[in-house]
């Protein structure tokens, strides 16, 4: 690893509260504050048949809501993250949730297509306040129990995501698509008290400019071919993963007589697939990393296949979205684990690529959802998601054939 790498690793010593109590109490809120931070990203995904009409954008182009939020976040990945190597970390995620708060705010009251887009893209880029959060609060964490903190808090930021588009699809009955958002706003802010009074400053000890530090990411991904093709299996998959969950509620609206409600519970089903983290978790550590991915890139394409099958109707659909959760759910843990081992002391920008790449893929699975689902229906949208987890597949294939037998 380079000198400059080496810099940056020894610039993340905090200099502040080295290790101030932490109760299981605080352990859980920070928990919840991560999966409603997180949640930003996917309150749109099952409403925007609703949302867009509303704001002036065509059916074709409604996916545009979903893909600008996860473009906004996975640039907020590699470029703003790595801003809590520079600055005091409490008032970054102070700053950016409360941004966030503002944007959900502007999404809420906007009357045409462009404002709504562009507040989209910002809520994205100042959600990323989750992935200082995270951190901030293992540095908080005795080191005996590090490890502990950091899971439960993760095991908070997932819930986020599999409980987002229920809470988004039963609130948008109750108080409409702008109540979702604005909402949501009001809970940003609550976070930002709640950090403010409840989390310690750290002030990074550094000596590193802005640029070198995003250049030493660019290096690690150039550096480690392992860390490439983790990116490329779990972004084709998050690709499949956005797709199918842009177009489902949709889907399930138009032809199956879903209401909103319906949908939520659709979605609280679908997030069954979630087991797949904690039996991912145990298959890395007993060195079976390498079946564990195969089965998971086998299962997705498999998983979209079932609904071809005639007379299953939507529960097709449901068995669709346990399998598919379970797949993604699987295969990010399964590269989590084997980025986080490449080089220790460069997590925090080996997970930004990572990251970074996941949500590059979800971004081009929502952006050309819409456009396939108006032109070619269910069938073609399907058959899309599938092409994108068998090159998927296909990939590891290569990469097993080509001597990588571990990966």
């Amino acid at each position: 690893m380079s000198t400059e790498n080496r810099t940056v690793s020894s610039s993340s010593i905090s200099t502040a509260n080295s290790h101030p109590t932490l109760t299981s109490a605080l352990v859980m809120l920070l928990a919840f504050c991560c999966g409603a931070v997180v949640a930003n990203l996917y309150y749109s995904q099952p409403i925007i048949s609703l949302i867009a009409p509303s704001v002036g954008l065509s059916e074709e182009h409604a996916s545009l809501i979903v893909s600008l939020t996860q473009l906004g976040y996975a640039v907020g990945l590699l470029f703003l993250v790595p801003l809590a190597d520079l600055f005091e970390n409490k008032k970054l995620v102070i700053g950016f949730t409360l941004a966030a708060g503002l944007f959900l705010a502007i999404a809420g009251f906007a009357q045409s297509a462009p404002i709504f887009l562009v507040a989209s893209l910002c809520v994205g880029l100042s959600s990323v306040a989750v992935q200082m959060l995270v951190p901030l609060a293992a540095h908080m964490a005795p080191e005996k129990k590090r490890g502990q903190v950091v899971g439960n808090i993760m095991s908070g930021l997932l819930l986020g995501i599999l409980l987002s588009r229920p809470i988004s699809s039963i609130l948008s009955e109750v108080l409409g698509w702008r109540g979702v958002f604005l909402s949501a706003s009001v809970l940003m802010i609550v976070i930002a008290a709640l950090v403010t009074v409840l989390m310690p400053a750290r002030i990074p000890n550094h000596h590193i400019s802005y640029a070198r530090l995003i250049g030493s990411v660019f290096s690690l991904a150039k550096t480690f071919r392992v860390l490439r093709q983790r990116s490329l299996y779990q972004g084709l998959l998050f690709a499949t993963f956005s797709m199918f969950w842009t177009i489902v509620p949709v889907e399930l609206t138009r032809h199956h007589g879903f209401t909103q409600a319906g949908v939520a519970l659709f979605a609280l089903v679908g997030a069954v697939g979630a087991i797949a983290a904690p039996l991912a978790g145990r298959l890395a550590d007993a060195g079976h990393t390498r079946i564990g991915t195969l089965t998971a890139l086998i299962v997705a394409p498999l998983a979209i296949v079932i609904t071809f099958i005639p007379g299953l109707g939507y529960a097709g659909l449901v068995a669709a979205a346990v399998l598919l959760d379970f797949a993604v759910q699987m295969n990010m843990v399964l590269g989590q684990r084997e980025v986080y081992e490449l080089e220790p002391q460069s997590r925090a920008r080996l997970n930004a690529v990572y990251m970074t790449s996941i949500f590059a893929g979800g971004t081009v699975g929502s952006l050309v959802a819409s456009p396939i689902y108006e032109s070619f229906g269910w069938g073609g949208v399907a058959t899309t998601i599938v092409l994108f987890a068998g090159l998927a597949l296909l990939a590891f294939g290569v990469n097993y054939i080509q001597g990588d037998n571990r990966r």
